[in-house]
């Protein structure tokens, strides 16, 4: 059975509906804490750039969100975490909430690149490639799990990953 998701930017009455989906998905607090540390950081969060992908009755099932992060001195938008409600994972709401986020930073012009450290089986679906590749490093997560993306005709810069939010 095929779904078509809405997808939408979030609204303030969606923001602790994402924390419950945030902890179902993952199953532990870390990473709620790392997302309420990224909504308080004026560097990373930027706001507009939390997409969800909702239920035909407008309910948030599903999300991605976009933070600022740099390599070397060029800033770069960063994706994740990415989290689905355990019942609705494998259908495509987080994949409809990436595909939101992406093209929504492409529009919007400035945007040079988006990395994300996951999982290499499913980031390349959306043309991410192993950070390595375009000379980006970073001394925790250097691997195949650190991926970019080149955003619309720009060049993906090399140089050091840095974050400004870390928990």
């Amino acid at each position: 059975m095929s779904i078509t998701w809405n997808t939408r930017v979030e609204t303030p009455a969606d923001v602790e509906l994402i924390r419950d989906i945030t902890l179902q998905a993952f199953g532990r607090q870390y990473e709620v804490d790392f997302l309420d540390a990224h909504r308080a950081d004026p560097v990373a969060w930027l706001p507009g750039h939390m997409f969800v992908a909702t239920t035909p009755e407008d309910a948030p099932v599903a999300y991605a969100l976009l933070t600022r992060c740099h390599i070397g001195d060029q800033p770069v938008l960063s994706l994740g975490p990415v989290a689905v409600l355990p019942e609705y994972q494998k259908q495509g709401a987080g994949s409809a909430a990436v595909r939101a986020a992406l093209a929504t930073a492409g529009d919007r012009g400035g945007e040079q690149a988006v990395v994300v450290l996951g999982h290499q089986e499913y980031y390349p679906r959306f043309g991410f490639r192993q950070a390595t590749e375009f000379g980006i490093h970073h001394p925790q997560y250097d691997g195949p799990n650190l991926m970019a993306l080149a955003l619309g005709r720009h060049a993906v810069p090399a140089g050091d990953l840095t974050y400004p939010v870390t928990v």
